[in-house]
């Protein structure tokens, strides 16, 4: 009797001991999964990455260590091409614009202004005469700028270094003719008579591609506005893409002829236009080959092909109109 009374109090221990050795295993595996680990320095590949980022994430990517931090603003080679698009056009100021090329330490080529309406003309001439080898020079849709501050920076531009070969200047208010052969003749002066006749076609439907609005695309347009032949505006010039187009004459504004958003023909007076979701102008061709709404059976163009809600009980999608109204009348059955 006290035998089996012994047995079972070692039994007792051993497993009091076991699960005692369990739990601090256990105890130092999760101290081990827990334990911090010292912070070390970015990988080598983020420093590689640097070159192909955006501005917007350049600049974020400065803030997250002091290594990413020296090399953002101590490289030069990054700064050499800034392009500014949305969102952070709609906050640059000169003072910002100057601090942002400074980096460059006057060697920038490329400078691309989308939207940047607080831009102004002496804030747009100080950096150009801080940075007078820039080549590509776009300015779309900054309309805080004048006809005379444009022309003013391409002068400085074309007369001291010669090296500017690409400007856009759409979107900027009040380009007359005049404003334009000035500029123009700025051009003149320093490329040969034969570089103007390589000029290629602008077609409507590229007119908003990321490459189009950046420097890589359509190296021979030196500039993107022209005088419209039929209202003899300054304004962009379209050509039709289509070859066997009926229309001859039909080298216009968008103000003169309308112009499918998918395939940039023109669209004669004659055409009926399709009814489109978005309100945008396609032609009879594109309209039967896009995608409809399930309920008013109108298609999205390509712009805002991102509006389309998507049911997951069927296929297809329904336009926003369409699905304000079934949202609408589906709060009023459960009111």
């Amino acid at each position: 009797m006290e035998i089996s009374h012994v047995v079972e109090d070692n039994r007792n221990e051993d497993m009091h001991n076991s699960q005692t050795l369990l739990s601090s295993k256990s105890v130092s595996s999760q101290n081990e999964y827990t334990q911090e680990v010292d912070p070390g320095p970015p990988h080598e590949s983020l420093f590689l990455v640097l070159a192909y980022l955006p501005l917007f994430e350049l600049l974020a990517m400065s803030e997250v260590c002091m290594s990413l931090r020296d090399a953002v603003h101590n490289d030069v080679l990054l700064w050499l091409n800034i392009i500014v698009e949305r969102p952070l056009s709609l906050r640059l100021s000169d003072e910002i614009l100057m601090k942002i090329t400074s980096k460059a330490s006057g060697r920038l080529k490329t400078l691309v202004l989308i939207d940047c309406e607080k831009i102004t003309d002496d804030g747009l001439q100080l950096v150009i005469r801080k940075n007078p080898h820039i080549n590509k020079f776009f300015l779309p849709e900054c309309t805080g700028l004048t006809p005379e501050g444009v022309i003013r920076a391409v002068k400085t531009l074309s007369e001291n270094h010669q090296s500017l070969k690409s400007l856009r200047i759409h979107g900027i208010y009040n380009i007359k003719k005049d404003h334009l052969d000035t500029i123009r003749s700025f051009f003149q002066m320093k490329l040969p008579q034969q570089e103007h006749q390589r000029q290629q076609p602008i077609l409507f439907h590229h007119r908003n591609s990321p490459e189009y609005r950046n420097e890589e695309s359509n190296p021979m347009i030196d500039i993107d506005v022209d005088i419209c032949p039929k209202c003899n505006n300054v304004s962009m010039v379209y050509d039709c893409p289509r070859e066997t187009c009926k229309n001859k004459g039909c080298k216009a504004c968008s103000l003169c002829i309308s112009r499918c958003e998918e395939c940039g023909g023109c669209i004669i007076e004659s055409e009926e236009l399709e009814a489109t979701a978005c309100g945008d102008n396609l032609c009879s061709n594109c309209w039967l080959q896009l995608p409809k709404c399930n309920l008013c059976n109108q298609p999205y163009c390509k712009l805002h092909i991102n509006h389309q809600h998507r049911l997951s009980s069927s296929t297809g999608f329904v336009c926003d109109a369409c699905h304000v109204k079934f949202v609408a009348m589906l709060g009023a059955w459960y009111c």
